[in-house]
C-alpha cells in the first residue's frame, strides 16, 4: 500500500503557477533537455513544502528509445526532476547560495507507469536544511495516484566548483 501525500494536493490551486520554467531556469543552471520542471503551483513555508509540475509529451526526445511505440516516461528523469525541485526550494526559497549538486537518493520507488501525455505533479518536503547538506523528501502524483517517492539528497557547493558541477 502507497503512503499517504505529503501534502494535500486537493488544497493547492493546481493551474496556479507561482513560479514559471524560465524564473526557475534562471535559478538552476540546468538546461536544453534537462530542464525538467514546468512550473512551480505552491509553495507552502510554514510546512516547508514546494509542489511543481511537469508536463510529459509524447514528443520529447526521450520518447524514441524508451520504450519505442509505447514510450514511458524514464524514472530517472522522474528522479531528476524531483531533485531539481528539492535544488530549487532549498536555493531559492531556502536560501542557499552556490550550486545544490545531487548528493544522493533512498528510498526510490517508482509506482506506476507514466505514459505520455500526462501531467506529474512532484511534491518536495524538507525534511533536513543543514548549511552544506539538504534533505527532502519527494513524490509524483499523476491524476491523484502515486507514481513516485523518493528520498533526495542536495549538497550545496561553494561557488568555486560551480563550474566542474
Amino acid at each position: 500500500m502507497p503512503p499517504p501525500l505529503l501534502y494535500d494536493l486537493d488544497k493547492v490551486d493546481l493551474n496556479r503557477v507561482v513560479y514559471d520554467r524560465k524564473y526557475i531556469y534562471e535559478r538552476l543552471p540546468q538546461a536544453h533537455e534537462f530542464s525538467q520542471l514546468d512550473g512551480l503551483c505552491h509553495v507552502d513555508e510554514e510546512a516547508n513544502v514546494g509542489v511543481a509540475f511537469r508536463d510529459v509529451r509524447a514528443d520529447e526526445w526521450w520518447c524514441r528509445g524508451h520504450i519505442p511505440g509505447n514510450p514511458i516516461f524514464p524514472g530517472v528523469l522522474q528522479l531528476e526532476s524531483a531533485a531539481q525541485l528539492a535544488a530549487f526550494f532549498s536555493r531559492a526559497m531556502r536560501g542557499k547560495t552556490g550550486f545544490v549538486a545531487f548528493g544522493g537518493v533512498e528510498n526510490c520507488k517508482f509506482r506506476e507507469a507514466v505514459i505520455p501525455p500526462a501531467r506529474i505533479y512532484y511534491i518536495c518536503k524538507l525534511v533536513k536544511d543543514q548549511p552544506r547538506r539538504v534533505i527532502c523528501d519527494t513524490q509524483g502524483v499523476v491524476n491523484g495516484v502515486l507514481v513516485f517517492e523518493a528520498t533526495i539528497c542536495g549538497l550545496a557547493m561553494p561557488r568555486h566548483q560551480e563550474a566542474s558541477g
